[in-house]
């Protein structure tokens, strides 16, 4: 109904703030390396 082709695009929403699976996170904090476990710049 949102137009997403997920199934469940809020689960993956959610899973993205979670800091202690490892790759790149977005925290209210900023952006988190979850290999390194620190926070990172953002670049582009």
């Amino acid at each position: 109904k949102l137009g997403s082709t997920l199934k469940a695009p809020f689960m993956t929403l959610s899973f993205m703030a979670l800091l202690v699976i490892p790759s790149l996170k977005i925290s209210d904090k900023g952006l988190f390396d979850g290999s390194k476990f620190q926070f990172t710049n953002l670049f582009v």
